[in-house]
């Protein structure tokens, strides 16, 4: 993982898996987890790999990014501001009129079908803004 990801030729779908390798402690495993529910809620997930190392899930436009930080897991929703959120998910970046994020830190759980449900809206709002 010590390569810029601009500089390989590997898939983004592995430079994934070498991070959430490369995180050998919860942060990697929430990743993990995360990426997991996602590919779940949308098997047509598109997996990709920018600004330099972070993983982002796109169909028919960024859905999240997955950003990994010392002491949190940041999944920012590229439209979030535009999606109903019944389940307060959000708990970051608020206060903008466009992105939304989910901070998970060491020991947080994550509603499971609410977040499945959340990723289902991001979908659905990006074919219908592609329209």
């Amino acid at each position: 993982m010590k390569k810029d990801a601009t500089t390989t030729d590997e898939s983004p779908s592995r430079l994934i898996d070498a991070k959430i390798a490369e995180l050998d402690d919860w942060r990697g495993k929430t990743l993990a987890h995360i990426r997991m529910l996602i590919r779940q809620a949308d098997p047509e997930v598109v997996e990709e790999w920018k600004w330099r190392g972070v993983p982002v899930w796109s169909h028919a436009g960024i859905i999240c990014t997955g950003e990994t930080y010392k002491s949190v897991v940041k999944l920012t929703f590229a439209k979030g501001a535009s999606l109903d959120d019944p389940s307060a998910l959000f708990n970051a970046s608020l206060e903008g009129n466009t992105r939304r994020a989910i901070d998970l830190h060491e020991g947080d759980d994550i509603d499971q079908d609410a977040f499945k449900a959340l990723i289902r809206a991001a979908v659905a709002l990006n074919r219908a803004s592609s329209r």
